[in-house]
């Protein structure tokens, strides 16, 4: 054994390398903690901007998996966090249901619109897959604009209740840890996803599709099923998010909204996943200061923010930060 490597081994070990080195269920369990303390710290987050970051954290990490780990860029995903919230909430009102039985319908809606549609989209690649997923969103909006009947049209579904098993959560705080727990599973499913061997193959799908399919993989099933398996991750954010706003409207189909999934992702680092977690915190705790301050040009900073990212952290946030990490455990 060398000196440096003696001297490692004295050393004693930081709260970074105990963090690092505890078990996977460990950091879970602390990732859950903090998520329950976070309304009780000193000038923590109101519950609905908590509740908003949630949601959007999940649209995200279903944006990444696709973008960061298939390497498919969609600008429709806002197709299915749209739809699953109309679903959501058509079935939280005409069926009564306790409310996350309500979100798991609306995202196995969006899981179900997404098999056909990424059918089509996933035997194109780069601008054309992103021309034909913004495409069939577009449809999408088209319709849901036109059925008033049933979406309600520019009015948007209203007086979407929320409730569980007879507890009413119109209290934004009750909500906001009763919908805790399905953030978490969809994000553990997004995690399990990623670092398993249907993982790296997406990943060598990404960086060589050609070689992937001399090996036998049918790489068009495997982006397949990432296409459906992100909108179902998408379809849990989107319900969440008409249960946290009791309304549902034609803005959660826009290709805006996919848009901003999007920048999240690029904000907290492409192929990261808790870089979606990161961008999301950031970008929905930005917007919330600037207008409460009155600040009207909200897409100025954030437009300008996204800049200085690309520009000077070219693995985002989260990226950047761990690569610094790594090389700091490492020494």
């Amino acid at each position: 054994m060398s000196v440096a490597t003696q001297e490692k081994a004295k050393r004693p070990p930081s709260l970074l390398r105990a963090v690092a080195g505890a078990p996977r269920g460990l950091r879970w369990a602390l990732l859950a903690a903090a998520l329950a303390v976070t309304l009780w710290l000193p000038n923590g987050l109101y519950p609905a901007v908590a509740v908003d970051i949630l949601c959007w954290a999940l649209f995200a990490v279903a944006v990444d998996l696709l973008l960061g780990y298939t390497g498919l860029l969609s600008f429709g995903h806002a197709a299915f966090w749209g739809t699953s919230a109309y679903a959501t909430g058509l079935v939280a009102i005409h069926a009564g249901v306790p409310f996350p039985v309500a979100v798991l319908a609306g995202a196995l809606v969006a899981a179900a619109l997404a098999a056909p549609i990424g059918y089509l989209a996933v035997r194109r690649t780069g601008i054309y897959f992103a021309m034909v997923t913004l495409a069939f969103a577009q449809m999408i909006y088209y319709i849901a604009n036109n059925r008033r009947g049933l979406t309600g049209g520019e009015n948007g579904l209203q007086s979407v209740p929320r409730e569980l098993f007879g507890l009413d959560l119109t209290d934004a705080y009750y909500f906001y840890y009763a919908a805790l727990p399905v953030v978490l599973l969809g994000l553990w499913a997004a995690w399990r996803i990623v670092h398993s061997p249907f993982g790296r193959v997406l990943v060598g799908i990404r960086d060589n599709p050609a070689r992937a399919r001399a090996l036998g993989y049918p790489v068009h099933r495997y982006k397949l099923l990432a296409f459906v398996l992100s909108a179902f991750i998408a379809g849990l954010g989107g319900g969440l998010f008409a249960m946290a706003h009791r309304f549902v409207t034609l803005d959660t189909l826009h290709w805006t909204t996919s848009g901003k999934a999007v920048v999240m992702v690029v904000l907290g680092g492409i192929g990261t996943l808790w870089g979606g977690v990161l961008g999301a915190a950031l970008l929905v705790r930005l917007e919330d200061w600037l207008s409460f301050s009155g600040f009207e040009a909200v897409g100025l900073v954030t437009g300008g923010l996204f800049i200085v990212v690309v520009l000077v952290f070219r693995r985002g946030l989260w990226g950047t930060a761990a690569d610094l990490l790594r090389r700091r455990l490492n020494r």
